[in-house]
């Protein structure tokens, strides 16, 4: 019986590495064993990154909903612990899109955590 060698195995499992890395710089996406490595080192970044990106884009909705709270003569935490008081349950990602495209309606939202806050106070 003959040898059974890899060739065709082989040969498909280095164009699938090798189709993943096009783009990248010089050898790393003409080598198969340079191409190999740099996938593995960047399947840590991507796995990392998926979870970063959400931090990124929660910072990102705070510093929008901050922008458009001192715009109002309010600053973030008091906004937020407003707006809880006066019982209103919106996240982060839609009261920065109402801070962005809706000025008329985050201004609604500044007012009622205004009073909310005033009548913390009072009591």
């Amino acid at each position: 019986m003959p040898r059974a060698k890899t060739g065709i195995i082989r040969r498909r499992r280095h164009k699938k590495v090798l189709k993943r890395a096009k783009g990248f710089w010089g050898s790393r996406s003409k080598q198969y064993k340079m191409a190999f490595q740099t996938l593995l080192n960047a399947a840590t970044y991507e796995y990392r990154d998926r979870r970063n990106k959400k931090r990124d884009f929660r910072r990102l909705w705070i510093q929008r909903i901050n922008a458009g709270a001192r715009l109002h003569g309010m600053n973030y935490s008091n906004f937020i612990s407003g707006l809880k008081l006066a019982g209103i349950d919106l996240n982060r990602k839609v009261l920065a899109d109402l801070a962005a495209r809706e000025p008329e309606a985050f201004a609604a939202l500044v007012a009622s955590a205004k009073t909310a806050q005033g009548n913390k106070n009072a009591a």
